[in-house]
């Protein structure tokens, strides 16, 4: 069928927002719409929000890097450029909400949409692989997950997309009911609960009730889609009159898995749904199984073939830094798992690192679990009932508060312990000793909050 993009005049775009549009430009087409003026395409419309600066500030960008029209606040009327074509608007994040509302409904595409505290991401990515086999499907990209990034995956589908698979992030109360209420979900899928955000919920119990809001835009005969082994989940779930399955290791659940085995670079494994069909993931860990799991339940609800979800596992395209192997400079082999962490991320990737097989030894490059607030520093402490001296060699820890899981280790690492706090200055040490402690044979894996930026650490090492 071919690519078919985005295509609406200026003049629909302003009925549907109801703004009032400037300067004779109904015609003007648009195929892409964006906030960031430097990334602006050739006929986009340019969403100037609001944030650290303004948004209006940066029109002049937004035009020389392809905008041809933009949303503009109707109280700066007085600021709009004369000579481009301006749609005025009372707020330029509702009016973009507003759109992708609009563009949904007139492509009408069934939507999974998707949270949880860990494995989000690449859930998402194995759900829409599992899709692709048999539809055209449209996905999240990065980390374009909240109130601004939604709507802009939104109006990012192409006009045959048939399935829209949408991660959801949450950060505060409401939010999830926000983007929920916008998409209007025909399958909500939630990971798993964790500790992320818990210094703003103060429970997991709230971060449960958060999660939730999840369904608050189900369509009435959708499908929620959320792990059995969670009692939070559960609980709430048992109260609720939707469709529901469950999937997780214990075998109350819809789809569990019957076998695993762990390999450096792949898992596989077999579940009680098909007897004996094994499948395969490019992902290490148990934990990556359950996000599979997840997957295939979503598979079954559209029901595609099994030897379709097999392969749309197993070519899946993941996105980066998610329990990523790349190899290093040295001829060390590394484990990327740089973009967030929270307490039971960290223990359940350190739990797949130890069952590596390998010739040298094994390192880990563990930063600070942000947002964990008054338990912070004790979560980091307990971490140390996850790390084995006879299973992993060095520890390198950054952040100010991996100092309480450097002072836990210390009875069980006589040496091996190299704590350094959060300065770029101290990032550089760590990474120079890091490389002259590195054998071609090692393994090494990384794992933080993305705000320590262990990225950085990544690229020296690559």
């Amino acid at each position: 069928m071919g690519v078919k993009f985005m295509k609406m005049k200026l003049e629909e775009i302003a009925k549907a927002v109801n703004g009032t549009i400037s300067n004779n430009a109904n015609d003007i087409e648009i195929t892409s719409v964006g906030f960031d003026s430097r990334k602006m395409e050739p006929d986009s419309l340019f969403v100037p929000l609001a944030g650290e600066h303004d948004g209006h500030d940066y029109i002049q960008s937004a035009i020389d890097h392809g905008a041809v029209g933009t949303f503009w606040k109707a109280d700066h009327a007085n600021q709009a450029p004369d000579d481009f074509p301006v749609i005025l608007v009372s707020n330029p994040l509702q009016a973009l909400q507003t759109l992708a509302k609009y563009y949904l409904t007139k492509i009408n595409p069934h939507v999974v949409a998707i949270t949880g505290s860990n494995g989000k991401t690449t859930t998402k990515d194995l759900i829409a692989s599992v899709l692709e086999t048999n539809f055209n499907v449209a996905k999240t990209q990065g980390n374009f997950n909240n109130e601004i990034g939604v709507p802009v995956t939104i109006l990012s589908m192409n006009s045959n997309t048939e399935v829209l698979v949408v991660e959801m992030g949450m950060d505060r109360p409401g939010q999830l009911h926000e983007l929920s209420t916008l998409v209007s979900p025909d399958v909500a899928v939630i990971t798993m609960i964790g500790e992320a955000h818990i210094e703003f919920f103060k429970t997991r119990d709230w971060i449960a009730d958060a999660k939730l809001e999840i369904i608050d835009g189900l369509r009435e005969d959708g499908e929620f889609v959320f792990n059995g082994d969670e009692p939070l989940l559960v609980d709430r779930a048992n109260k609720l009159k939707v469709n529901k399955k469950t999937f997780g290791k214990l075998t109350t659940n819809n789809i569990y898995p019957i076998k695993i085995i762990d390999g450096d670079n792949t898992t596989k494994f077999t579940t009680n749904v098909w007897d004996g069909l094994e499948f395969t993931i490019n992902l290490l860990g148990e934990y990556n199984v359950f996000n599979a799991l997840a997957a295939l339940e979503v598979g079954r609800l559209f029901e595609i073939k099994s030897q379709n979800m097999q392969l749309g596992l197993e070519h899946a395209n993941l996105t980066k830094n998610r329990t990523e192997w790349i190899k290093g400079n040295q001829g060390e082999m590394i484990l990327s798992d740089v973009y967030n962490s929270n307490p039971s991320a960290v223990k359940a990737v350190l739990k797949a690192f130890e069952n590596t097989h390998v010739m040298g030894k094994r390192m880990v490059v563990l930063g600070d679990m942000l947002e964990l607030g008054d338990q912070s520093k004790e979560m980091h402490a307990g971490l140390a009932d996850n790390l084995d001296p006879d299973q992993i060699a060095d520890v390198f820890l950054i952040g100010d508060d991996m100092q309480a899981l450097s002072d836990a280790l210390n009875s069980k690492y006589q040496s091996g312990v190299n704590l350094f706090y959060y300065k770029i200055s101290e990032m550089d040490v760590m990474i120079e000793k890091l490389k002259a402690m590195i054998q071609p044979s090692d393994e090494v894996l990384l794992k933080a909050s993305h705000g320590i930026h262990l990225e950085k650490v990544l690229d020296a090492l690559e």
